[in-house]
């Protein structure tokens, strides 16, 4: 959930959107099909085994990923844009976590070959040009080390943009906007829509090679959790890419 800061009124400090929801978008993301039920305990369990690794989640938001991964025995740190999404992951982490406000369009605070793995959830597609933050995210980890990321997956944003009424091609990068009401305060938020391609071949070009490509099942009890979605007989539905990705030694 990081992207570039806008400008507070009258000089004042910058504020990202999701200062005006942090509440309500943390309290949603704790209970959502989407949130909780599917994207976080995909990528933990892609994760595996993190006990004794150094962990950066960038847009961590409320912290529940940070979360799982400490209780998994790892180190975690983790930055946000918006300074409400980190009070939230200080009030589930404790005051003593490293938490601090960064934006994944800007250089981040750093020391190269810092971490083991970096966790970058529903975070990249809030930027037009991955280019700049696919190599600070390469520069701050260790050779050989991994970028876990979740994305929306393309079809589903494209058959989504369909079934509106849209006549959106798949190909080519899409802006896309939303207004997101939540426990009474509204931010409008910009999203960049990308293909497959568009997608591995940023990877590529930063340095990273794939090691895994994974569309994840919901968890186990999603269905019972959220009858009304419907079972499937795979126990899937589309919603989410997940990708593990190496940073190679530059050559």
């Amino acid at each position: 959930m990081t992207r570039s800061l806008d400008t507070g009124p009258d000089g004042a400090p910058p504020t990202a959107p999701y200062d005006a929801i942090a509440d309500g978008y943390a309290e949603l993301n704790a209970t959502s099909l989407l949130n909780e039920y599917y994207n976080r305990p995909a990528l933990v369990e892609l994760a595996g085994d993190v006990a004794g690794r150094r962990i950066l989640d960038v847009g961590c938001g409320s912290g529940p990923i940070l979360a799982d991964l400490r209780d998994r025995g790892a180190t975690v740190t983790g930055v946000d844009a918006s300074a409400g999404m980190l009070d939230q992951a200080r009030a589930r982490l404790g005051a003593g976590a490293d938490l601090r406000v960064a934006d994944l369009a800007e250089p981040l605070p750093f020391d190269d070959d810092t971490f083991d793995d970096v966790i970058a959830s529903q975070v990249l597609h809030y930027l037009k040009d991955w280019g700049p933050a696919l190599a600070e995210l390469h520069r701050v980890l260790k050779p050989g080390g991994r970028l876990i990321v979740s994305e929306e997956h393309p079809t589903a944003v494209f058959l989504a943009d369909r079934l509106s009424g849209g006549d959106r091609e798949y190909f080519g990068i899409h802006e896309r906007t939303e207004q997101w009401t939540l426990a009474g305060r509204t931010a409008e938020l910009t999203f960049w829509d990308r293909p497959l391609h568009a997608m591995t071949d940023a990877f590529a070009a930063a340095g990273f090679r794939i090691a895994t490509i994974s569309e994840p099942a919901p968890a186990p009890d999603a269905f019972d959790r959220f009858p009304e979605v419907g079972r499937r007989e795979s126990g899937r539905f589309l919603a989410f890419l997940l990708f593990v990705l190496v940073a190679e030694p530059p050559r």
